[in-house]
């Protein structure tokens, strides 16, 4: 494709979050061909029918899904050169916005995903790293540091862009070295490092000479097409950082729930295990919730108190959230 005939095409990612069982779920679309990985849902904006981006967005997830998405966010728009390309390619540069959506995991759409090749899946099965709840993971200190290390030690090449802050800067501050703490936050930070360093498999489809080079490429958490993976680690680390000043994790969560439910659905998002006395201080004192009366069995032990969102805290305070902190 030349300068000349160059056209671009706008499309909208959507990043689809859901909590089920302890995971936070992300609508994800098998590859149409064999060995392809499983992509984003994507749609392209139609200006004729859609007035704004995220009308279009709302209308063909309705339409692909039969999900009904609350909380919306637009990300960021990703149009780096070579996305939807393969060499050769004569086709549109496509510009894609990227958003954030947020929904309940509700009956009978795993029915509906099937008919259009999508499926939930946790989104730890593409960034393993991240999910702290039960211990560090083991792949950091085994696989991920020691590869990263060994790149960071390296100058970069010429034709490198310039940067605020060299590699070891950079690593120390994405994976938490030398007394600097993991914040969870980083999420993308993190996956464009692996990137740059040629340690996922984005890299080596994308020919960088990084992961052209290494004579193995290990694997680290599940690829997906195009810039994908880069689209959702967008969405967990705002995701994550928008739980701490606004109330958004309601929107994952059913009218009634449990305290337990609530933060076992805050731990699934930023990935951490959280002291149960000091959460449960800590939604008290935020007033975020109120008891409804009424009891759940549905743990098989003891009745657990139901609770609902207080939605005058809305009214109330400008952006109560939950500040976190982990174990």
């Amino acid at each position: 494709m030349s300068l000349d005939t160059a056209t671009i095409e706008i499309g909208l990612n959507a990043v689809i979050v859901a909590v089920s069982g302890g995971m936070p779920q992300v609508v994800a679309v098998a590859g149409t061909r064999p060995g392809e990985p499983d992509g984003l849902p994507f749609g392209p904006f139609d200006p004729l029918r859609h007035r704004t981006f995220e009308i279009g967005l709302r209308s063909w997830i309705d339409d692909q899904t039969a999900l009904s998405v609350g909380y919306v966010e637009q990300l960021y728009t990703f149009g780096d050169r070579g996305r939807h390309m393969t060499r050769g390619d004569t086709g549109p540069h496509v510009v894609s916005v990227g958003y954030l959506a947020l929904t309940r995991q509700s009956c009978g759409s795993d029915e509906v995903l099937s008919r259009h090749h999508s499926s939930w899946r946790s989104w730890y099965d593409y960034f393993p790293w991240e999910d702290w709840r039960q211990d560090r993971p083991d792949m950091l200190d085994a696989e991920i540091l020691p590869a990263l290390r060994d790149w960071a030690r390296h100058t970069p090449p010429a034709d490198t862009p310039l940067r605020a802050l060299g590699r070891q800067e950079r690593l120390l501050l994405a994976f938490g070295q030398d007394g600097v703490g993991w914040d969870e936050e980083r999420a993308l930070d993190r996956y464009e490092l692996l990137y740059e360093a040629g340690l996922v498999e984005e890299a080596l489809r994308d020919g960088r000479p990084a992961a052209t080079e290494r004579p193995g490429l290990p694997k680290f958490g599940r690829p997906m097409r195009f810039d994908h993976r880069r689209v959702l680690a967008t969405a967990i680390s705002r995701l994550r950082a928008k739980l701490k000043y606004r109330p958004v994790v309601f929107e994952l969560m059913p009218e009634t729930f449990t305290l337990t439910e609530l933060q076992q659905s805050v731990e699934a998002i930023f990935g951490r295990h959280l002291h149960k006395q000091n959460f449960r201080r800590l939604v008290e004192n935020a007033e975020l919730v109120e008891p409804t009366g009424a009891t759940s069995t549905a743990t098989g032990g003891r009745p657990a108190a139901l609770f609902r969102f207080r939605r005058e805290i809305l009214k109330e305070r400008p952006a109560p959230g939950l500040r976190v902190g982990g174990r």
